[in-house]
């Protein structure tokens, strides 16, 4: 039997097959194929809520805040607050999904 049709022996692969073996080339560990359980999921859910709710009320603030300053130093000094306040809640967001998924 030659290597052509050995290759055809096996079928052909999918995307997420191929994928999968060039993050095994690459070195790169696979994703987790195990599932959530229900309390994990609700847990990320809940999470990801309040995060969107954070975010959304740090946008308010912050276009509030930016309409009534004008000094440019002033206004760089309030967008670096305002970077540092959703990359806090992004972290907080990512941690907690973490701990949900026992990670």
């Amino acid at each position: 039997m030659s290597d052509k049709e050995k290759q055809q022996g096996k079928g052909l692969k999918s995307a997420y097959e191929m994928a999968l073996e060039r993050l095994d080339s690459q070195g790169i560990e696979r994703p987790r194929e195990g599932r959530l359980d229900e309390t994990a999921r609700e847990k990320i859910a809940e999470a990801r809520r309040r995060a969107e709710a954070a975010l959304a009320e740090a946008e308010i603030l912050h276009r509030d805040t930016m309409a009534s300053i004008r000094d440019p130093e002033l206004r760089r000094k309030a967008e670096e607050e305002y970077r540092i306040d959703r990359r806090r809640i992004e972290e907080r967001l990512e941690r907690e999904v973490r701990e949900a998924r026992g990670e």
